[in-house]
């Protein structure tokens, strides 16, 4: 017997949230079709070749709505930029699932944020970045991806310094704002923190095509913050690019981590890819010494098409849980229905946000992107007991410029936690609004 859940959104949120669109949209009727200083022209073949402080999180729009939020002085530029997603999920439950969590619907903000980057006019090129983050899903405010990040040529490639991403995961360096689905796997949100403060070192090899980083992080600085559960890790990923013709763009890459626990315990949980959801995975805090991590990437993308792959495995050293053992994954298809390509960034790894062909605002379509995938989680090992989850959502993405979109997913999930096999139905919907 499924059970359906409803309830009205937030008011306040909806006129906050209707008063950004139209902002926006009359921002984007008249001023699509120009590039901000410093953009990255759209390379027919889909090929970014550059990178900066903040990494994914520091791209820049290829279209201009706005002038006043740039600076270009002798000896350094600013630009600042933000954001917000805010989002309405339903959920259906059958009895089991209901008895495992009750699940309430809801519109929510997701995630605002505020974003500064630039250059500083030195010889040898450095850029950097810093940003403010709201975290709808933890109700708190983060210092984001903040920085320097010089170029050193000597080694191949650019040293950072700062608060970034561990750089573990295709999908994960991605910013969520140019994620083809609304949430990152089960796995890699229970797992990997999403920000750490050190030192990474970016390389890349033209021949052989090679691409990738080294990370030193701890907690000096982060100590308190919800991110911050490890007291110092290494990070490294290495991926290969042995198809880089035309459109066509294979990616095959390894990732490798080892983190020490903050003080001594080790926890993983990990929403329902819906962050109006509670925690559907779960383990209780449990000592841990330390955890090692492996995973692996693969994405092929022949011009409008994308298929890609990751899977995770941490095992923990906790003698007293058994020396648990947790994995999971997942596997997607994105198909760009208009053409467009998604561009590839060689020096980060990584895939941009989608920039329509012509926007709707140009009297075009905009793009449309129909995509799936299938998330797997299990954190049940040893005498540790966090649950069993898989996920299949189909969606769509309807980018109507390079800063509006939409988006619609419905999701089927069954979890496997408390002696029960529930089936739950997500009903998603989402408005992304960036500068």
């Amino acid at each position: 017997m499924l059970r359906v859940c409803a309830s009205r959104g937030s008011l306040l949120g909806q006129l906050f949230l209707l008063a950004i669109l139209t902002f926006a949209s009359a921002k984007a009727a008249s001023g699509q079709g120009t590039q901000p200083a410093g953009a990255v022209p759209i390379d027919p073949s889909g090929t970014d070749d550059t990178i900066e402080a903040g990494e994914a999180d520091s791209e820049t729009p290829r279209r201009q709505l706005i002038r006043w939020n740039e600076y270009e002085g002798p000896f350094f530029t600013i630009r600042m930029g933000g954001g917000l997603l805010y989002d309405y999920a339903a959920f259906s439950q059958d009895e089991e699932s209901t008895q495992q969590f009750q699940l309430t619907s809801e519109a929510k903000l997701r995630d605002a944020r505020i974003l500064f980057k630039g250059r500083l006019k030195f010889k040898r090129p450095v850029t950097w970045s810093s940003g403010l983050m709201y975290d709808g899903a933890t109700d708190s405010w983060l210092v984001r991806e903040t920085g320097i990040m010089v170029e050193v040529p000597e080694i191949w490639g650019h040293v950072f310094v700062g608060r970034t991403k561990e750089g573990f995961s295709l999908n994960k360096v991605m910013v969520g704002y140019a994620g083809w689905t609304m949430e990152r796997a089960t796995i890699s949100d229970a797992t990997i923190p999403i920000l750490a403060d050190g030192v990474k070192w970016l390389g890349l090899t033209r021949k052989p095509r090679l691409l990738w980083n080294l990370g030193f992080y701890g907690d000096w600085l982060s100590q308190g913050q919800s991110f911050s559960t490890y007291d110092r890790q290494i990070v490294g990923r290495l991926a290969w690019l042995p198809a880089f013709r035309e459109r066509t763009r294979l990616h095959l890459g390894m990732s490798l981590r080892y983190g020490k626990p903050d003080e001594g315990v080790l926890r993983l949980r990990s929403r329902p890819e819906n962050f109006i959801a509670p925690y559907f995975v779960e383990t209780d805090t449990f000592p841990a010494d330390n955890t090692k991590m492996v995973a692996v990437e693969a994405y092929y993308r022949p011009g409008p098409l994308l298929i890609g792959s990751e899977y995770f495995v941490q095992k923990v050293k906790a003698p007293e849980s058994g020396d648990p053992v947790f994995h999971g994954g997942d596997a997607v298809v994105s198909w760009l229905l208009t053409g467009e390509t998604r561009a590839y960034n060689t020096r980060g790894g990584f895939f941009n946000q989608v920039s329509p062909a012509r926007t709707v605002f140009e009297g075009g379509p905009g793009a449309w992107e129909l995509v799936g995938r299938v998330s797997f989680i299990d954190l049940d090992d040893g005498s540790v007991r966090g649950g069993r989850f898989w996920r299949i959502t189909p969606m769509v993405n309807w980018h109507l410029s390079d800063q509006l979109r939409l988006e619609i997913a419905y999701g089927y999930g069954r979890l496997d936690r408390f002696n029960l096999l529930g089936a739950s139905h997500f009903f998603q919907t989402r408005v992304q609004v960036q500068i």
